[in-house]
């Protein structure tokens, strides 16, 4: 129970945050409307990705001063954990913006720096499958991880504020805290992020036992 208590608790805040997301009340936003629900859902995902690629670049510089082949595999499997969840935050991103800006993809510069974001990791995982030697592909996919982390929270933290944007926050565009994020939103919104978080977590957690054990398996 030690164990799994974060389980537990990541899974009923998922529950918790889905149901209430669609049935509680939230204030009505002009063009937002009903489609500010998504907040629960698009929003945490980027979060749980940014805390898999935090845990991931950790584990690089580790890797580079231990060697440890196990500290190489936590990098590695953080990164394709947190990939899954960058692409849910595209997938609703995309959806919401149909509905609140008429079309999928608008090229509004939040979106093109988080899709460079994916890309950025993507090319991670296209150069390691490209080394065969085992050291030399720890060693060098953690140098290249270590320059990406910084690069990703400038492309979806820095560059978006300094041009005109439709997402709120950036741009000039007031974000959802100065207009009207509500208390019963907030109550929705906190729990979700965490879940999220540890949902997140726990998919790394089983990738790099997977992972472990398939390495065992092969010796």
């Amino acid at each position: 129970m030690r164990k799994t208590w974060w389980k537990i608790l990541g899974a009923v805040l998922v529950i918790y945050t889905t149901i209430a997301g669609l049935l509680l009340g939230v204030p009505h936003l002009n063009i937002l409307n009903e489609t500010i629900r998504n907040l629960y859902f698009h929003v945490p995902m980027w979060f749980a990705m940014i805390v898999l690629f935090t845990i991931s670049v950790v584990y690089s510089v580790i890797s580079l001063s231990s060697k440890k082949e196990i500290d190489d595999i936590r990098a590695v499997e953080a990164v394709n954990a947190g990939i899954i969840f960058g692409i849910l935050g595209l997938i609703t991103g995309a959806v919401w913006a149909k509905f609140t800006w008429g079309q999928f993809w608008s090229f509004d510069p939040k979106q093109n720096f988080a899709a460079i974001s994916i890309l950025l990791y993507f090319a991670y995982l296209v150069l390691r499958n490209a080394i065969d030697e085992e050291q030399k592909r720890a060693k060098i996919s953690a140098i290249y991880n270590i320059f990406a982390f910084p690069m990703m929270v400038v492309l979806l933290f820095v560059l978006p504020r300094l041009q005109s944007s439709l997402h709120p926050g950036n741009g000039g565009n007031p974000g959802f805290n100065s207009y009207d994020l509500d208390s019963r939103m907030r109550m929705v919104f906190y729990p979700a992020c965490l879940g999220w978080i540890l949902i997140g977590y726990w998919i790394y957690t089983i990738r790099f036992r997977t992972r472990v054990l398939e390495n065992k398996s092969n010796l």
